[in-house]
């Protein structure tokens, strides 16, 4: 199984339900990955990082909607994946790099 489709899996079947009033997509993101026991990391260029036990860095952005905002997916942000909030369907999904 590829390491986005196990991040993918976080988000259908989330610890906690996202709840706007109480925390923000990236805080609920984070916790929600290090509940699972992901090591999330502080990153650069994109809301933050996991690092695997390789000490590779994968690079997240948070966004809410359908697809990633047009002015992030560009530069060196464009290198990170994403985890969207779907308002609509009370959904996220992860995306790979739009590059």
């Amino acid at each position: 199984m590829q390491l986005l489709d196990v991040v993918a899996d976080v988000f259908r079947h989330p610890p906690i339900p996202y709840e706007p009033a109480k925390h923000t997509l990236k805080a609920w993101a984070k916790y929600c990955l290090q509940n699972r026991g992901f090591k999330v990391v502080y990153a650069d260029n994109a809301d933050f990082a996991i690092e695997t036990r390789d000490r590779e860095t994968i690079h997240f952005n948070v966004s809410l909607g359908e697809t990633p905002p047009a002015n992030r997916i560009q530069g060196a942000t464009a290198k990170a994946n994403w985890i969207l909030w779907n308002e609509a369907t009370q959904s996220a999904c992860v995306l790979p790099p739009m590059t």
